[in-house]
């Protein structure tokens, strides 16, 4: 007899009879697994330390670099007359700086035009560039008289082609924006009854950007655009394109843009209006300080990150994740043998931590004494820049040292990447005895679960066979009373 569940046919529990056995076989998985999660967690706890030593790498990273030390900060006595960026290289410093003139870019109009979109003319333009010598400019004009033009040899002269669809006063302006030739056009209307007129201004700024304009070609198109200084001008000139001009500490300077690089070594002056500003420049103290505190606070998040992983909890009569784990016993002794041995250097070097403020406490953390360090560093800027990087190629300065130790363990032969390899290894291992022991329990249970089927099949089919005779010897007993 087919039966749908076990224990149906039979009316004995087997179904819950089985899920006991089940239970009971499956009891070696649960060890297993419990084994996991410790390594789990194991794995999650060094992942924390190097997450801790990562950190301290990277401000001891910072304070390894002896560059850093050299940061200089701008105090400049007036913003609105320019700004000031330092490099690498710049250096401290007092200077007087007096803006004359500001860099500006030439502009050149065009005569008006009834219509922007009505044929001109078509030709080849060629723009030049270049300087204006001598002579005089008519301010009412625009025009040069007597002056002559020297192109910069540096710069091709632009080409552009004037001719059907692109030789109106739209079209133009297209083309020459088009060809990306130093020069930015645009159509302007001034509202008068020939309102259109082109405007030409160079990109760059200075006097040798200034433009030279010659047109071959139709002479509607020459009347139009030609502009020599030294000759025939049918533009007028709206804006003088000139350098700028400033004095600093004495010496006049000379710049084709607003922005002048290196004028003060490791500068960048970015000059917005003509004037006068004083400008100090100082060693950046405050940023090596604020990089000393965060040395130290990475120090102490490792030291408190191996505290909660090393902690005993007595309530609950566990440890934690890696309490008494030697790995990480042996890191955190490097990590203060490093700190606290002496650095070479001569009689008059700094060569301890505790010379700029910074010391041991009894629980193992680092403490800054503020006043003290910034003593240091207002008399001694190169002798804390020594005591944490004496310069490159060389190994000694705790940033240096801390820096390679930390990359020594956590490269890939490292005694902490060793430590997560063997976990991961312990961990791959438990899951292929989980997996073999739990095909082991299916298999059993697959057996338990046949011999179960037979059983009710079994017990069904002499319930059957009692209850078929009972009926006989029922029926037997009936007939032999009458």
């Amino acid at each position: 007899m087919a039966v749908s569940s076990i224990g149906v046919g039979s009316g004995l529990d087997l179904a819950t009879l089985l899920s006991k056995l089940e239970t009971a076989e499956s009891q070696p998985l649960a060890a297993i697994q419990a084994r996991a999660t410790s390594y789990t967690t194991k794995l999650s706890a060094y992942s924390q330390v190097q997450s801790a030593l990562n950190v301290l790498k990277t401000a001891g990273d910072k304070l390894a670099d002896p560059e850093f030390f050299k940061t200089v900060k701008a105090a400049n006595s007036d913003s609105d007359v320019l700004s000031v960026t330092t490099g690498d290289t710049a250096v401290a410093g007092s200077y007087a700086i007096d803006v004359t003139q500001l860099a500006q870019s030439q502009s050149l109009v065009s005569t008006g035009q009834a219509s922007a979109k009505t044929a001109i003319g078509s030709g080849t333009i060629t723009i030049n560039f270049g300087a204006i010598h001598g002579g005089s400019l008519d301010a009412a004009t625009g025009q040069y008289t007597g002056a002559t033009f020297d192109a910069d040899p540096k710069r091709t002269p632009a080409q552009i082609t004037v001719g059907t669809g692109t030789n109106t006063l739209e079209g133009i302006r297209d083309a020459i924006n088009k060809a990306n030739a130093g020069v930015s056009a645009s159509v302007v209307n001034d509202g008068s009854g020939t309102p259109n007129r082109l405007v030409l201004v160079s990109t760059q700024s200075g006097e040798a950007s200034t433009m030279q304009i010659s047109v071959a070609g139709d002479a509607a198109l020459k009347n139009l655009l030609a502009y020599d200084p030294a000759g025939t001008q049918t533009m007028k000139q709206t804006t003088v394109g000139q350098n700028a001009k400033l004095n600093i500490n004495g010496i006049d300077i000379v710049s084709a843009g607003n922005t002048v690089q290196e004028g003060i070594q490791g500068t960048t002056l970015t000059l917005a209006k003509i004037g006068a500003s004083s400008l100090k420049l100082t060693s950046d103290t405050a940023a090596v300080s604020t990089a000393i505190t965060a040395f130290v606070n990475a120090y102490n998040g490792l030291q408190s990150t191996a505290a909660k992983l090393t902690a005993y909890d007595a309530d609950a009569k566990k440890g934690a994740a890696l309490m008494g784990d030697q790995t990480l016993r042996t890191l955190l002794t490097r990590v203060r043998q490093t700190l606290t041995g002496a650095q070479a250097g001569g009689p008059d070097d700094m060569k301890v931590l505790s010379e700029i403020g910074v010391s041991f406490q009894k629980d193992g953390t680092l403490a800054v004494d503020s006043a003290k360090l910034s003593g240091a560093l207002s008399k001694n800027l190169s002798g804390v820049a020594g005591l944490f990087s004496s310069g490159t190629g060389s190994t000694a300065g705790y940033g240096k040292q801390l820096s390679a130790l930390v990359t020594e363990m956590t490269s890939s032969d490292g005694a902490l990447t060793t430590a997560t390899n063997g976990v991961n290894t312990t961990l791959e291992d438990l899951s292929d005895q989980y997996n073999a022991v739990q095909a082991r329990v299916d298999s059993t249970v697959e057996r338990y679960r046949a011999q179960f089927t037979q059983l009710d099949v079994l017990v069904n089919s002499l319930n059957n066979t009692m209850n078929y005779l009972t009926q006989q010897f029922d029926a037997m007993n009936g007939v032999s009373k009458k």
